[in-house]
């Protein structure tokens, strides 16, 4: 996820965190990875979070960009899985400059 692409679905996140309800906290788009920092009410479990951000982003990000359909593993934007941790003993701030000092653009 570089350029333009990277672009759009930074919006994209931005976009369906307001929708759902939840906070971004922040957020990283890196080549091959991302990192989100999302605050949410307990009624969404972490796998529906990642659920309704990987299903409609892949969605939005097909119909702007059809042409990375062509360029992904049997044309699915997401690999299935993903890791998510609590903050626990870890301050948000130090979780915020972490993915924050991730940054490639």
């Amino acid at each position: 996820m570089v350029g333009k692409i990277a672009d759009d679905l930074y919006e994209l996140h931005e976009l369906i965190a307001r929708k759902k309800g939840v906070t971004l906290v922040t957020q990283e788009i890196l080549p091959d990875h991302l990192h989100l920092f999302i605050t949410a009410h307990p009624k969404f479990s972490p796998a529906n979070i990642v659920k309704i951000f990987k299903g409609i982003s892949a969605k939005k990000l097909f119909e702007m960009h059809p042409e990375i359909k062509n360029k992904l593993w049997n044309g699915h934007l997401w690999n299935p899985s993903y890791y998510v941790g609590t903050c626990g003993d870890t301050t948000k701030d130090v979780i915020q400059m972490y993915i924050e000092t991730q940054k490639v653009r």
